[in-house]
């Protein structure tokens, strides 16, 4: 960093003395590129997500994966925010916790939504939907705060204390100190009296954005790893909403995670994983896994009379009933990748896809060996990826800052100007003509996806009924669904519900085009482990293209052009890496594009929804969404889509 910082101080001196036409602009290029190195790449944050919903046991296996017991909040018989909660390491002494709120326009956004929720005209049911939005303006507005009108809460000054910054700082010299502090504020706690000041920091969860954790440096987790815990719903919050989204699509690695009763019984995980999934098309991820937590929970009884093995012991038994889970969930979750990558790909094959993890015998090592929780193993997985990734971003970084030293070492300062200009626009006129070719080429890579676009808009104008009809009517005992259903009205067709977990309708619709898709824009965009995409390939020909004629224009007369071609050619890889950047940028916005088009269609449809009031208030927002969006499909609304993901190629290209 030291001989960066000393080497652009000495270009920019050499540059005010220098005239020569033209080498003040070279020189001022050569500054600009020393300066846009970073020295501290190794620093450049790595993402680990944890996805999983509350209870599932992120924040207890992220606690032993740190070597923290206890240190971040548990869920236990309290429920905690939805929030996402980040935890990095630093090299500070100190254990820090910055606690994001919302702001008055994104709290007063939410408020609208809480109060429709509240409306006494509508069934008097008791549902989760009604007493969550209880809670939350209760906690900030003060005791039966729930009962007046949107109008009547901004004009109330809220019982709690909240910062003019919208950010709480902890900062505290142990882990435990900053533990005790932290869980008061990200635990939702349903006791607590609103409007008492002893209470002040646990009411104030309702207007926590996200958390952001910084401990000192572990030698459990490598220095730049960033760790996510992410809700598995999303949130009713828009805001919350998108930066679930955001840090999904972050996240280089995904680990699913719900407890092992959760995975043998229910369906929580296989809706975690579609979700984690779609990471994969839209996102920076490179990896997924499913991480099993809980693993000693095990009936021995129960276990000797299903497998007819009288004379197991527990240890044993935990461990052949972790491997039998292990083999059966690898397998549906390598078929669910096989939809997304080719057969031969290495993510699909890889040893790893299904972790057994028990974090309380970690600590108590009463049946279970350090060994046999899988914790360690964890811990391998993220070195050696880290170190990977790491590596890769070293030697290019290495590279590049050498060939640009050697480049100015080397550079002569009475060069012919006349021969320079030729070459110059001999190399202009060639790289016009490679960047056209380009374009064709990029159009090209683009034609796979079209077919299966036009057949996925085409299922889904013959499927969007029973669509509809799977998102409006539920089985008996769903008791308040219709809130629910409101709720998703109020949000523009998505919400994330305790009950009903997340509701997705703009997504639901374009459901069908996505499954047609997913092969062929994976084909184009991936970045997965062993695979390489087509448009990434096309930009390897276009490059290629250019530096053999680089090579080929004479650059190598005399000695000292060997530096001068390295250089251009170093250029020309860092034009491909920028390229790359852009593209990972844009391909979550093109993937998008299809729900985000259904819902734009569909908001006037949602509006009329959400303002229905009184009795029979279900039934017709059911009538209202059905006929809505019956309507707006009769009126072109997946080919509107169709035409605005083709357009968002379009911009790409």
């Amino acid at each position: 960093k030291a001989i960066l910082e000393e080497s652009s101080k000495k270009l920019l001196q050499f540059l005010s003395a220098h005239r020569l036409p033209g080498a003040r602009e070279g020189i001022q290029y050569l500054v600009k590129r020393l300066a846009g190195l970073k020295p501290d790449i190794l620093l450049d944050p790595i993402y680990i997500g944890l996805f999983g919903s509350t209870g599932a046991g992120k924040s207890t296996l992220l606690n032993a994966i740190l070597d923290k017991n206890f240190f971040l909040p548990v869920s236990g018989s309290k429920a905690c925010t939805s929030c996402v909660v980040q935890i990095n390491t630093s090299r500070s002494k100190q254990h820090e916790a910055k606690i994001h709120l919302l702001t008055d326009e994104e709290w007063k956004d939410e408020l609208k939504g809480l109060v429709a929720l509240m409306d006494p005209n509508e069934d008097s049911e008791d549902d989760n939907e009604r007493s969550e939005a209880a809670s939350k303006i209760s906690a900030v507005y003060g005791k039966e705060a729930e009962t007046k009108s949107y109008e009547e809460l901004c004009r109330m000054k809220p019982v709690i204390s909240i910062p003019f910054s919208r950010c709480i700082l902890l900062r505290e010299t142990t882990a435990e100190e900053l533990s005790d502090k932290m869980g008061s504020y990200i635990r939702s706690s349903s006791d607590a009296k609103a409007g008492t000041s002893k209470e002040d920091t646990t009411q104030l969860w309702s207007l926590i954005k996200n958390v952001e954790v910084t401990i000192p440096n572990s030698q459990m987790i490598p220095e730049g790893v960033i760790f996510v815990d992410i809700p598995g719903t999303g949130d009713f919050n828009s805001k919350r909403d998108e930066m679930w989204k955001e840090n999904i699509n972050k996240c280089s690695v995904i680990w699913v995670v719900n407890s092992f009763e959760r995975i043998l019984g229910g369906k929580i995980h296989e809706m975690l994983l579609k979700e984690g999934m779609k990471a994969f098309q839209s996102g920076m991820c490179r990896d997924i896994a499913l991480v099993a937590t809980k693993s000693d929970e095990l009936d021995l009884e129960e276990y000797k009379w299903e497998t007819k093995k009288n004379n197991i012991n527990k240890h044993d038994a935990i461990l052949e009933r972790n491997e039998t889970v292990k083999q059966e969930k690898s397998q549906i979750l390598k078929k669910n990748l096989l939809k997304k990558l080719p057969s031969d790909s290495e993510l699909v094959h890889k040893a790893d896809l299904v972790y057994t993890v028990s974090a309380r015998e970690y600590w108590q090592g009463k049946t279970l060996s350090k060994e046999e929780t899988e914790v360690p193993k964890l811990r391998e997985y993220i070195r050696k990826f880290y170190t990977e990734q790491k590596k890769n971003m070293l030697i290019n970084y290495t590279t590049e800052a050498m060939v640009i030293f050697s480049l100015i070492r080397n550079l002569p300062s009475n060069q012919d100007a006349q021969v320079q200009l030729l070459k110059k626009n001999y190399l202009k006129d060639f790289i016009t003509q490679k960047i056209a070719d380009l374009e064709e080429g990029i159009s090209k890579c683009f034609i796979p996806i079209e077919q299966p676009l036009r057949e996925g808009v085409d299922e889904a104008k013959k499927s969007y009924r029973k669509t509809i009809h799977n998102i409006l009517n539920r089985n008996h005992g769903y008791q308040g669904y219709h809130r629910t259903l409101k709720a998703v009205c109020l949000n523009k067709g998505v919400y994330a519900s305790r009950t009903f977990y997340r509701i997705d309708v703009n997504d639901a619709l374009a459901q069908p085009i996505y499954e047609k898709i997913d092969m062929s824009f994976g084909e184009v965009f991936r970045i997965q482990m062993g695979t390489c995409s087509t448009l990434k390939a096309c930009l390897n020909t276009f490059i290629d293209a250019v530096q053999q004629k680089l090579q080929e224009a004479g650059m190598k007369l005399v000695a000292d052009n060997d530096h001068k071609l390295s250089f251009l050619k170093q250029e020309t890889d860092f034009i491909a890496s920028e390229a790359e950047k852009f593209i990972l940028q844009k391909k979550a916005e093109i993937y998008h594009s299809l729900a985000v088009s259904i819902q734009n269609d569909l908001l006037l449809c949602y509006e009329e929804a959400a303002m229905v009031r009184g009795s029979q208030a279900y039934q017709r927002m059911q009538n209202i969404l059905s006929k809505g969006i019956t309507r707006e499909v009769e009126r072109g609304m997946f080919e509107r889509a169709e035409e605005s993901m083709r357009g968002h190629l379009q911009d790409v290209k």
